[in-house]
């Protein structure tokens, strides 16, 4: 029994025979995905982050579209405030001095 799928013929089965997560899971990326996720994680809880980029990355697309005049737009593509986005500006401007 791999997996915890005792089914063996896998074909038959569809995202409205699975439990809960799964089941959107399997609507959202396939049976196939959801398979796999439940054979790596089953048991656990998962929480996943709001932010699906690492801050890391997010600064330097801020500092590489960033003309001067679009905090705001930056702001609104990217989720984060116009604050947040203004501080990583004025963070690059001193390390950079």
């Amino acid at each position: 029994m791999k997996g915890g799928l005792p089914i063996t013929d896998q074909s038959k089965v569809t995202s409205k025979d699975l439990s809960g997560v799964y089941a959107e899971i399997a609507d959202l990326l396939g049976i196939d995905a959801a398979r796999k996720l439940h054979a790596a994680f089953h048991g656990q809880q998962i929480t996943l982050p709001v932010h699906f980029y690492s801050r890391e990355f997010l600064e330097k697309q801020i500092l590489s579209e960033y003309d001067g005049t679009n905090i705001k737009s930056l702001a609104t593509k990217y989720n984060y405030s116009e604050k947040w986005i203004r501080k990583i500006i004025n963070q690059n401007r001193e390390e950079n001095k």
